[in-house]
């Protein structure tokens, strides 16, 4: 029996698994899909992704394969709104890494691979039942594996879910759109030209050029939703929806890959079951507005890895693992409304023109414009775990020290005391807390108290409350 079963190979899956490894955690990943999908769904990182990756000592991999892009531009902007970016945002890291999904899969399984974890690809999940000790998997091909947990990593048609029976509620797919990979035979300056044209009311259209093998990204409006999605368009539902939006096909022809995708916007009402636990599109799914999506689910898998690793270690405090719904939850219930209100915005009618136009002038105030990046990135959200500082429950941006920068001391994932006051202890749980003192007078508090996901679980330069923001994260003292 292994510790640890994920259902899905995707980045949710992948980053849980390396979460997990980091803490010695035995894991299994299981993969229906016998080859990495080519189809390439997301097309980057947000700020908060990029400092998970860099909390980790990942990020100089995802650099040497990307592009940053300022964060005014269209992948981040809300409802493509184009506006200048705040002056200074609250981190080291103010870009957009523009990464295809098949490169942050593939580095994210050699990363998972490194640490040793288990990866069977072509198996497919089709039945489970749980104990008290642990739950039995089936898989299609009669075989049988067991663990004392599963995750399911396993995307909008999660089985995992549906084998729970967890509720899915939310509003179905109203509208769908093309998008694919292919060559076309129109000079690039005039498919710019068109396209430019055609983006000023229709913001879900586009033709863009991927590097200078002449392949283009094409993503247009379908004609209705498909009663099956799991069905991909042809080359010639492209074109005729390209000649109905831009008058012309731009020849396209021989086609990478083709895919639809649809607006449906739903999310789980429980991501735990027992010993079964949902993440990333399998516990939410909505518009992809924002590019909100993957970073969304590679944010879950760091929330949840620390508290899993810690319950099947058997030191998580009473609660631990039930505060990863408790805390996602609601995260990925304001991307939801974020994502519909930007579907909304790039709306031809007469309605959401008239809120768009009204929302771009108050996007020229600061706050109203930082308030909404920090929304999309990620860098604004604040977990409810009580007490009184300002800092707590939030996520801590890095910070140049005297020994260093902060993320260098966060790769493997531990708790993380951060003191400037040279004088409190974590003693009794150094197997799960380390101990940094710091005079470089950087920190807007004399201490801090870091969670392995990089949340401040407690700020102040008392011991007695420092131990009790200990024993309630990190469990009972050693010794």
């Amino acid at each position: 029996m292994t510790d640890v079963i994920i259902a899905g190979a995707g980045p949710t899956g992948l980053m849980l698994a390396c979460e997990l490894r980091l803490h010695g955690v035995r894991v299994l990943v299981l993969e229906r899909e016998a080859e990495p999908p080519r189809a390439v769904r997301a097309l980057g990182l947000h700020v908060r992704s990029i400092e998970l990756m860099d909390q980790r000592g990942l990020l100089d991999r995802f650099l040497a394969h990307g592009q940053r892009y300022p964060i005014s531009g269209g992948f981040a902007a809300f409802a493509g709104i184009t506006v200048p970016a705040p002056e200074r945002l609250d981190t080291t890291h103010p870009y957009v890494l523009g990464i295809r999904q098949p490169v942050t899969d593939r580095l994210l399984a050699e990363r998972a691979a490194e640490l040793g974890a288990e990866v069977r690809r072509g198996r497919a999940l089709v039945g489970l039942g749980q104990d008290e000790r642990g739950v039995t998997v089936e898989l299609d091909d009669g075989a049988r594996a067991r663990a004392r947990y599963l995750v399911g990593c396993d995307g909008g048609r999660s089985t995992v879910r549906g084998l729970l029976g967890v509720g899915f509620p939310g509003e179905p797919a109203a509208a769908e759109t093309l998008l694919g990979e292919m060559e076309a035979t129109e000079e690039p300056e005039t498919i710019a030209a068109i396209v430019g044209r055609v983006r000023e009311t229709e913001k879900r259209f586009g033709v863009g050029r991927l590097g200078d093998d002449g392949a283009y990204r094409v993503v247009v409006p379908a004609e209705g939703v498909a009663e099956d999605r799991a069905v991909p368009p042809t080359l010639e539902d492209f074109r005729r929806r390209l000649r109905v939006f831009a008058g012309t096909d731009f020849g396209v022809h021989s086609p990478r890959w083709l895919s639809r995708f649809g607006d449906a916007t739903r999310q789980a009402e429980r991501y735990r079951v027992g010993r079964v636990l949902l993440a990333g599109d399998a516990a939410h799914i909505h518009p992809p507005m924002g590019g909100q999506g993957l970073n969304l689910g590679v944010q879950d898998a760091v929330n949840l890895g620390w508290k899993l690793a810690a319950t099947v270690h058997g030191w998580a405090p009473e609660g631990l693992l039930d505060s990863y719904h408790a805390e996602r939850h609601p995260v990925a219930a304001d991307v939801l409304n974020n994502t519909r209100a930007q579907a909304e915005l790039v709306s031809t009618e007469p309605g959401p023109l008239a809120v768009r136009r009204l929302l771009t002038e108050l996007m020229g105030f600061e706050e109203v414009n930082r308030h909404l990046i920090e929304k999309i990135t990620a860098i604004g959200v604040r977990y409810d775990l009580g007490g009184h500082h300002p800092l707590v429950g939030r996520r801590m941006p890095d910070h140049t020290l005297t020994h260093g920068r902060l993320y260098d001391h966060t790769h493997h994932a531990r708790g993380l005391l951060l003191d400037q006051t040279g004088r409190l202890s974590a003693a009794g749980w150094t197997d799960r807390v380390d101990h940094l003192t710091d005079t470089s007078d950087t920190l807007e508090t004399p201490a801090a108290l870091l969670r392995p996901d990089g949340h401040i679980a407690w700020a102040g330069d008392d011991q007695h409350d420092l131990h009790t923001a200990l024993r309630a994260w990190f469990g009972e003292p050693t010794g």
